[in-house]
């Protein structure tokens, strides 16, 4: 089974979020989380600030990066981002919105990046609204459903992260037949990532070939950081 810890950042701390706006969790105990998630092959490190065109936490991020095995994403919308990032240890990038062009799947997009840092660290977030791709931290919609948009990719980019949207941060289970449908779209690596809560989903998750990114679930203790 391979769950994937997820670190997100904000104004210099971890935090997790609801829906990708309200703030649930927030803690600036660094090394507690370090230590908790330092068993793991690999964490999912995600700066929201990044993200959202709001600043950065680039310290943070090269603190963390020095500590634990990382795939970084959040704001990467440059070649340049992306090498400095794959330079100061991330195992992978995470790209999401600059994947996207006038509203549609940008293959000459993916190309750059994969020829910047290798196909195989370019991970494709393709985060899912109601079965629609939804960018720029998930305040815009796109008429493009989640498999036309995985299926555009997928030649170029070394996997994918799934996110369900609809069941981000709601520890209500995710949307098992969603996930199922885009694995069945893209040919590499997944990993999902939206409400995940039990170990049950963990173990369901890995039986179609795809990883579990936890986060709400991990730091409220609904699953124990040193679960397997």
């Amino acid at each position: 089974m391979a769950l994937i810890p997820s670190i997100d950042l904000s104004a210099g701390r971890i935090v997790q979020l609801v829906q990708g706006e309200r703030l649930a969790i927030e803690t600036d105990d660094i090394d507690l989380w370090i230590d908790r998630f330092a068993r793991y092959p690999l964490v999912q490190l995600i700066d929201l600030d990044a993200a959202r065109g709001l600043g950065s936490n680039d310290g943070l991020v090269a603190r963390i990066l020095g500590a634990l095995p990382c795939r970084v994403g959040g704001g990467i919308r440059t070649i340049s981002r992306a090498r400095a990032l794959v330079d100061a240890g991330a195992r992978d990038v995470i790209v999401g919105s600059a994947l996207f062009t006038s509203g549609r799947p940008d293959p000459d997009a993916a190309r750059s990046f994969a020829d910047a840092v290798g196909r195989d660290r370019t991970i494709a977030a393709v985060d899912s609204r109601g079965g629609r791709i939804v960018v720029r931290g998930w305040r815009d919609s796109l008429d493009v459903p989640t498999a036309e948009a995985i299926r555009a990719l997928d030649p170029l980019v070394g996997g994918f992260l799934y996110t369900h949207v609809d069941g981000e941060g709601l520890m209500q289970g995710i949307d098992l037949a969603a996930v199922a449908a885009a694995r069945s779209a893209a040919t590499g690596r997944m990993a999902a990532a939206g409400g995940i809560t039990t170990l049950d989903e963990v173990r369901r998750l890995d039986a179609i070939g795809v990883d579990a990114v936890v986060g709400m679930a991990l730091y409220t203790g609904r699953l124990q950081p040193w679960d397997p």
